[in-house]
């Protein structure tokens, strides 16, 4: 099996397809919608959540069976539905045009995987075991968000805050410094300095 790429997809504005809006179907879709994708559902019946995303125009519901057309101008596809024939239905006419897809549960139907993710604000650790034991990457998320606390979130911003102040210096020494501000010296120094400000509050 090749090597997977990894890789963070921008999905502002590009058109996903979820098929399915069960309770499995819930979780991708709030991904999608977090990402900024426009969704589209298809699915004849849909849990509670989703349907109050469509009525509230996040999501666009056909409330129907799926159909080959419904991969027209799709960036990617998400398969939840319980039935193996659709899925490889699904797989197969993706691939014929060119759209990305993911059968939940099904590694050898999926051209991408969700990873298991910590989260600390613009901060994300990706986990991934190719579909091979999705258990072992729970736990491994579980450990780094042990590891990695909710401070990173603020931290991060400030990193970012302080790339976008840069000064003139060379390439050289601003990766330096940059290097530098990313340090775990830093990042004590940055949480000392949290602190006192909390106090003085």
């Amino acid at each position: 099996m090749a090597a997977l790429f990894p890789l963070f997809l921008k999905l502002a504005n590009r058109r996903c397809l979820v098929v399915g809006a069960g309770q499995i179907g819930r979780g991708k879709i709030a991904g999608l919608l977090a990402a900024g994708a426009k969704v589209r559902v298809v699915a004849p019946e849909a849990e509670a959540q989703v349907a109050r995303w469509a009525r509230a125009g996040r999501l666009r519901w056909a409330r129907r069976r799926f159909r080959a057309s419904d991969l027209t101008g799709c960036f990617c596809v998400v398969a939840a539905t319980p039935s193996g024939p659709l899925h490889r239905t699904i797989h197969r006419l993706a691939r014929r045009r060119g759209v990305l897809c993911n059968v939940v549960d099904v590694p050898e139907l999926c051209d991408f995987y969700y990873p298991a993710v910590v989260r600390r604000g613009a901060l994300q650790i990706a986990i991934s075991t190719a579909g091979r034991s999705p258990a072992l990457a729970q736990r491994l998320r579980k450990r780094l968000e042990r590891e990695f606390g909710p401070e990173y979130a603020a931290w991060v911003a400030a990193l970012g805050r302080s790339r976008r102040q840069a000064g003139s210096e060379d390439a050289k020494e601003r990766q330096a410094s940059r290097h530098a501000l990313a340090s775990e010296k830093a990042f004590r120094a940055f949480l000392s300095k949290q602190g006192a400000r909390k106090k003085r509050r």
